[in-house]
């Protein structure tokens, strides 16, 4: 392990020394390195043509018009990188949904970016894993 030196400016200091003590971290390098390793695996997400995982929730509207069947056919047309779904009623307008996917990170995103597009669906975020080779 190698040690470094870096500068920060007050407020960035203070807003790191804040989110290590939500977080827990013993130490500012523990809370940079989960930071730093967090930002690498986002960027690494952005090659297409990885494979991986990824988990997206979206919250919708269950009562806007055709919406749930949309969705479902969605689900159906990417049936390749659809692993499973969790489906939650939060209120009596509103579910959740979570989905696992797994396959080609441009597939997922497609897959993602088609669900959230939908009208009606609110809170969409795609969080995504590369498998390491």
């Amino acid at each position: 392990m190698q040690r470094v030196t870096i500068t920060l400016d007050d407020e960035l200091l203070a807003t790191l020394d804040d989110l290590s003590q939500r977080r827990g971290y013993h130490n500012r390098s523990e809370a940079l390195r989960d930071i730093l390793r967090g930002a690498l695996a986002q960027e690494s997400t952005q090659d297409s043509e990885k494979q991986g995982y990824a988990v997206l929730s979206y919250v919708y509207e269950h009562e806007k018009r055709d919406l749930a069947s949309r969705i479902v056919a969605t689900q159906h047309h990417h049936h390749d990188v659809s692993v499973a779904t969790l489906h939650v009623h939060i209120s009596h307008n509103d579910c959740l949904e979570i989905a696992v996917l797994k396959g080609n990170m441009g597939d997922v995103q497609h897959f993602a970016d088609d669900v959230i597009a939908q009208r009606g669906v609110r809170h969409g975020h795609l969080q995504c894993l590369t498998t390491e080779e």
